[in-house]
């Protein structure tokens, strides 16, 4: 536990009940770490937050253009989606657009985020595809940048497929770190995936919302997903949810992606502040993984209160999700609260 830090106490009554523990990265365009929790340094996978970045190469190639993608669909491929009727539309729709089906798609299947959504499923007799899963943006984004390539779609997951070495190049180039030193995994999707220290994943969030060093096709790419994602929250994620919620508060100052397992990355675009005129990445890991993600979503909303990104009219626009919380127990009674425990170790205090 010495790469993290308490981050999140539940209390009951007057006593600390139980500890959250996180480990975090702020750090702007330029590669200067601005603040922290715990060890910066810390290597771990992205998971879902890795969305936007496996999406540059197709897009820089001129992939949206190529087969006629609006915004919303380029949203979509940088999703972790709830399931819902517009979710599975949009990728059916992406689909048409590049000449693959449901079919081709390599993520799996499961139920749907959504809760309303799988209940309906139930009652209607109707069993989940591979369009509800959360991934299925990810992955058709993929098919097509492989049809863009008139490459083969049957191993487009392939480590060595080329659109894979492309988008991990891709990835290591705006993370800036040698793809030698990037541990591959699986992803739950059956994708691969990347652990990297989260310096330089705040790092690559930062320059993805703050280009300005970037070439300009590179640019383009980072801006056309930017400005997609922050257009449509609601295709990132769904109604509700943490990234969705906190892209809508932002009004375009914010894009925000969270990974399984307690992951979760902030873009804040430049010339927000005064003190750090740059786009600045924040990278935040919970160490338990966070299966809720009410956690994560306390943490990042204290983070980005105390880095002033969050006004008071924000922070009561997002007050159901944090930083404070009331604990309730069955009777509606309140019987505690959840709070964060932490200040950011600001790299010039």
């Amino acid at each position: 536990m010495s790469n993290y830090a308490p981050a999140l106490e539940r209390t009951r009554g007057t006593r600390a009940e139980s500890l959250h523990y996180a480990a975090a990265a702020l750090v702007d365009s330029s590669g200067r770490l601005l603040a922290s929790i715990g060890n910066p340094q810390l290597e771990t996978f992205l998971r879902s937050s890795a969305k936007p970045f496996q999406a540059i190469p197709f897009i820089e190639q001129g992939g949206a253009r190529a087969f006629g993608l609006i915004p919303r669909e380029i949203s979509q491929i940088c999703a972790s989606h709830t399931g819902t009727d517009m979710h599975a539309e949009a990728v059916s729709g992406i689909q048409a657009k590049i000449d693959v089906e449901e079919q081709h798609l390599q993520c799996g299947v499961h139920p749907p985020i959504d809760k309303e959504t799988t209940e309906r499923l139930i009652i209607a007799g109707k069993k989940p595809t591979p369009l509800r899963h959360n991934c299925s943006g990810k992955h058709t984004g993929m098919l097509a940048f492989a049809q863009m390539r008139d490459l083969p779609v049957e191993n487009y997951l392939d480590t060595e497929h080329p659109i894979q070495k492309e988008i991990l190049a891709a990835f290591s180039e705006m993370c800036q770190i040698d793809p030698a030193k990037i541990n591959l995994g699986t992803d739950g999707c059956s994708a691969p995936n990347f652990a990297i220290p989260l310096y330089n994943a705040a790092l690559g969030f930062a320059r993805l919302c703050d280009p300005r060093e970037l070439t300009p096709k590179r640019a383009n790419a980072c801006q056309t997903i930017t400005s997609a994602m922050m257009a449509h929250p609601e295709m990132v994620s769904g109604f509700g949810r943490f990234d969705t919620r906190l892209m809508q508060v932002g009004r375009g100052k914010l894009v925000v992606k969270g990974g399984a397992e307690g992951y979760q990355a902030v873009g804040i675009l430049p010339n927000l502040t005064e003190a750090n005129p740059m786009g600045v990445g924040i990278a935040l890991k919970i160490s338990d993984g966070d299966t809720t993600e009410k956690v994560r979503a306390a943490v990042m909303i204290e983070i980005l209160r105390q880095f002033g990104i969050l006004n008071e009219s924000e922070l009561a626009e997002l007050a159901e999700l944090g930083p404070v919380n009331p604990i309730f127990n069955w009777r509606k009674l309140r019987v505690g609260e959840s709070r964060p425990v932490f200040e950011l170790k600001k790299e010039n205090d």
